[in-house]
């Protein structure tokens, strides 16, 4: 009896494997996931309207001082770039009832704020650290998964990492003979 039980479980859990939807996983090199939000300043933000343009999607919040240290060089980077098709948006994973401390801490910059609340962000992974940042390509392409970097993003790698991206039509960063960039993001070797 027991090993029919035990048989009936495996299967029963590998027909829920089988039917329920998988979360997609954000890989870089495939198509980015899409993202909907409602900006802090009312507008509404959706990357599939953005084709055509270099897209960084920052995860962040207010009690988080990596995240905070982070943003300077993220805004700086947005003022230099936007005018190159450069897009950016800063996605807080905080809860609504943040929004005026979450205001405070942007209140200085230019680039795009919104709440993960109410959005739709689903395909980036489980947000259980943060800053995390995300960059795509001009062809809605992933071209930098920041799961894989425990570092925040200084300027210089941000110019590193996106500006070829900004510069190449086909929206994908090559160097030299078509090698693949090396990228440093702070500290760590890409």
């Amino acid at each position: 009896m027991c090993s029919h039980l035990g048989r009936f479980l495996l299967l029963s859990g590998l027909l829920l494997l089988n039917i329920a939807p998988a979360a997609a996983q954000v890989k870089e090199g495939m198509p980015a996931p899409v993202v909907r939000a409602a900006l802090l300043d009312g507008r509404a933000f959706d990357s599939a309207e953005q084709r055509g343009k270099v897209i960084v999607v920052n995860f962040w919040a207010t009690w988080c001082k990596p995240c905070r240290e982070e943003m300077p060089a993220l805004d700086a980077y947005y003022r230099a770039h936007r005018a190159e098709g450069l897009e950016m948006i800063a996605i807080s994973i905080e809860d609504p009832d943040d929004l005026a401390k979450i205001k405070g801490a942007v209140k200085n910059y230019s680039f795009p704020v919104a709440l993960a609340a109410g959005g739709k962000i689903d395909g980036y992974g489980r947000l259980s650290r943060v800053p995390v940042t995300f960059v795509i390509d001009r062809d809605g392409v992933l071209r930098f998964d920041g799961f894989k970097f425990s570092k925040t993003l200084s300027l210089p790698a941000l110019e590193t990492l996106v500006t070829p991206l900004l510069r190449n039509s086909k929206g994908t960063a090559v160097g030299v003979a078509g090698q693949a960039q090396k990228i440093e993001i702070a500290g760590q070797n890409r």
